[in-house]
């Protein structure tokens, strides 16, 4: 059984589009795992941590026979192949890829929780994915992707990147 889900990719030091690219690559080539579409990337200011470099951030919509905790396994081991190091909670990194949605499941365990505990107040997350599902009624809540989207905070932080369309590197229909 194939799922969709969605996926937060985030970069902030080095070759960050480089990043992006090079785990949008090992997400394709991993089995159990198809990509669908691609949000536009967007420049956009740090949260929590803010003393840090500008993110550059999209999602990524996939299916997936994998399981959630397979998935999360997958993406772990992506962020470990690019020199991703979990020094300061918020804080810079080559990349970083959360699991936003998996269909409508709700799960709450130590390691994985899903939907995304704080997708619902970060607008560079809630942006980009409002590109691709934004009538998606997100589990837990009453609202769409596109509600939620319009009342969150952060809005003037995410700074589209117009020149950039990984969805066309990729050979996928994304914005």
């Amino acid at each position: 059984m194939r799922e969709a889900a969605y996926l937060a990719l985030g970069s902030n030091l080095g070759d960050r589009l480089g990043y992006l690219r090079h785990a949008l690559q090992r997400l394709k080539d991993t089995p159990g795992i198809r990509l669908c579409n691609l949000s536009s990337v967007y420049e956009t200011d740090p949260v929590g941590f803010v003393e840090q470099a500008t993110f550059l951030n999209m999602v990524a919509a996939i299916e997936t026979s994998l399981s959630p905790h397979e998935l999360l396994k997958a993406t772990q081991r992506i962020e470990l192949t690019l020199y991703r190091r979990r020094n300061i909670r918020w804080g810079p990194r080559t990349l970083d890829i959360d699991i936003l949605l998996y269909g409508n499941l709700k799960l709450k365990e130590q390691q994985l929780t899903v939907p995304h505990p704080r997708m619902v107040e970060r607008a560079f997350v809630l942006i980009p994915l409002c590109e691709l599902v934004p009538n998606f009624v997100i589990p837990g809540t009453r609202e769409t992707v596109q509600e939620r989207m319009e009342h969150v905070e952060g809005k003037e932080g995410v700074q589209l990147c117009p020149t950039i369309s990984l969805a066309a590197e990729f050979g996928l229909t994304g914005s």
